[in-house]
């Protein structure tokens, strides 16, 4: 029998046409994002109970909870195993608001990173300081590269031709 992250992971690749697949997605990223909006205007910051009630309390399938679940697990302070859980496992999710900020912005989820429910969990400033975090990650640094009639950085005194860069 498959599990739920099973049957979710299905739902979500399952397509068959790019037309379904269209669909599906703006389907889920509409329910997943009026969660987002609940969770952050109410600043719920643990959820807990069994799978099937809270997919019911959030008028969606518990694939599709399963999907929200998937999405949100590495932006919790506790883990979880997706694997394992069915309709009448208890969850307990509690929710590291800087993580998830910075997990939507480096998904490019403008649509949950910039829902109006932040200003009252993030500071402005906060917000901004995680996207130049998550900017910064991004930026590739080049080593100072060492010319071959320099001294060499090993400390023997000799050039860098004739030394370690032979």
């Amino acid at each position: 029998m498959m599990s739920l992250f099973e049957k979710w992971q299905q739902l979500a690749e399952n397509h068959n046409n790019e037309q379904e697949e269209v669909e599906f997605w703006k389907d889920y990223l509409k329910k997943e994002a009026s969660i987002y909006k609940e969770i952050l205007d109410k600043k719920i910051e643990v959820i807990e109970g069994k799978i099937s009630d809270l997919a019911s309390s959030h008028k969606i399938s518990e694939e599709y909870f399963m999907g929200f679940l998937d999405g949100i697990s590495e932006s919790l302070k506790n883990e979880i195993a997706l694997e394992e859980l069915e309709s009448d496992s208890e969850i307990k999710l509690e929710i590291d608001f800087e993580k998830l900020y910075y997990n939507m912005v480096s998904v490019e989820a403008h649509w949950l990173y910039n829902l109006e429910g932040w200003n009252n969990i993030l500071s402005e400033e906060i917000r901004k300081q995680i996207q130049k975090e998550y900017k910064f990650s991004k930026t590739i640094v080049k080593e100072d590269k060492i010319g071959r009639n320099e001294p060499c950085p090993c400390g023997s005194g000799k050039k860098y031709k004739k030394c370690c860069g032979k």
